[in-house]
């Protein structure tokens, strides 16, 4: 794959248009959160990668109307959106199990099925480049990622029983995997309400930081009237006793992090499924993002399905994930789409830092193969409740990479070292952008610089 493009400065301007379309708004309201997110971004290639979907999608537009391996199907299914090497992690699912399997949610829709691979592949190639691998090897990692899909999902397709195809858990995963929900297992919510509270006059408040902010009465009375809202969305299995969504207490926050500055959110304190204070939730209620992706599909059944991106967003998190957070909503605040959802202190994301062994790497990523197969094949109208893609993905899929066997992981790979390398450029042409001033936010009506 490669970007039309003759000099540093014509792709400069391009890097400029999408990110004026993707974050503009947002910037202009928030500066000081985009300093934030921009620096994280300039830290390296791959946290550059990780902040630009919004580049990444702009580039592979033109797969739009067709492509190796897209029909009217697989051209139409569930997709993560954002499935690069570290949004993997462990969850505790609506069962009470420990699951390890692909984390966040926020740029899921429905598209190609081939952009999630083609994502997660690139991500590969620049973590390999990081961690000195060679051009080969990288190769290798990256048909170990397409040969572990394609193995899944053929067996999906063919009606694989549940032992044949386990989800990771604590019985069935290996190594970091392992370590992974063996870590997540260790936590308690006694830990993470103790980070976040404190007890005052015999009743749990949120602790005052520079994490938080207090609230206002009127904004305080718009956040639990966006709360009523939520309670309306959840499924009924969700009340676990009559006062579970008494609430004890709401702060302010706003998010700074590669993929939610400039989002306003907010915490909300529970009461939980007994007296004790030390089973009380904490749950997140933030405004849901425009995902990257669906400024380049222009199917409008798609479009039209969404009330707005919170109702987006959890749409299609229960679309991909089998037994999802049973706290998992949507509400409106101020005219604008939000996701509920638990802050849960069971949540631990896949560590590459310690990574290096390549053999040790491709067994992870086999399983990252594997988990994004199960991903794609659990979208299913029959067992996700909704009705937008209403056929067997994985039986699409497969039949779709039957017709050339031989190409699919060849063509993961072709792209995973182009786009790789043209991450890379873009990064350090980012970084100059950056520390020269043209990505702060414009006085005028939004044109560059931002």
């Amino acid at each position: 794959m490669a970007v039309p493009v003759t000099t540093d400065e014509q792709r400069a301007e391009q890097i400029l248009d999408v990110f004026d379309t993707a974050f503009g708004e947002l910037l202009a309201a928030d500066p000081a959160a985009f300093q934030v997110k921009f620096r994280k971004m300039a830290a390296s290639a791959f946290a550059f990668y990780r902040g630009t979907a919004c580049l990444f999608y702009a580039d592979l537009e033109r797969d739009r109307h067709g492509g190796p391996y897209l029909d009217e199907r697989t051209g139409r299914v569930w997709i993560h959106g954002d499935l690069h090497a570290e949004n993997f992690g462990t969850y505790m699912d609506s069962n009470g199990r420990l699951i390890f399997n692909v984390n966040d949610f926020d740029e899921a829709y429905v598209g190609p099925f081939t952009w999630d691979l083609k994502r997660f592949a690139a991500s590969v190639a620049l973590i390999g480049y990081t961690k000195a691998l060679s051009d080969e090897q990288i190769s290798g990692l990256v048909r170990v990622y397409a040969d572990a899909y394609r193995e899944r999902i053929h067996a999906l397709a063919a009606g694989a029983k549940y032992d044949e195809v386990p989800s990771f858990t604590l019985d069935t995963a290996e190594g970091p995997l392992l370590g992974a929900l063996r870590s997540a297992r260790s936590r308690t919510r006694f830990s993470l309400l103790d980070s976040m509270t404190e007890i005052r006059d015999f009743e749990r408040r949120f602790a005052p930081g520079p994490g938080t902010i207090e609230l206002d009465a009127a904004t305080r009375y718009k956040v639990l009237a966006a709360f009523d809202g939520y309670l309306e969305t959840l499924p009924d299995e969700s009340l676990v006793r009559p006062d579970s969504y008494r609430v004890k207490d709401v702060v302010g926050r706003r998010g700074v992090g590669i993929g939610s500055a400039g989002l306003p959110s907010y915490n909300i304190l529970l009461e939980g499924h007994s007296d004790a204070l030390e089973n009380d939730v904490v749950i997140y209620l933030k405004q849901a993002q425009t995902p990257a992706v669906s400024r380049h599909i222009t199917d409008r059944a798609v479009r039209e399905y969404f009330r707005h991106e919170g109702h987006r967003t959890v749409i299609s998190q229960r679309a991909l994930q089998a037994h999802a957070d049973p706290w998992l909503g949507w509400t409106e605040l101020d005219g604008s789409g939000q996701l509920v959802a638990e802050v849960s202190p069971y949540a631990v994301d896949l560590d590459w830092s310690d990574l290096d062994d390549p053999e040790e790497i491709a067994a992870v990523v086999a399983d990252l193969g594997r988990a994004t197969a199960t991903m794609h094949g659990a979208a299913d109208a029959a067992e996700s409740g909704q009705t937008l893609v209403p056929f067997s993905t994985e039986r699409a899929i497969d039949a779709a990479i039957a017709a050339d066997e031989e190409g699919f992981a060849g063509l993961l790979v072709d792209f995973a070292h182009a786009y790789g390398a043209r991450a890379r450029a873009d990064h350090q042409i980012f970084v100059d952008l950056f520390r020269n001033g043209r990505l702060a936010p414009s006085a005028g009506a939004g044109r560059n610089p931002l």
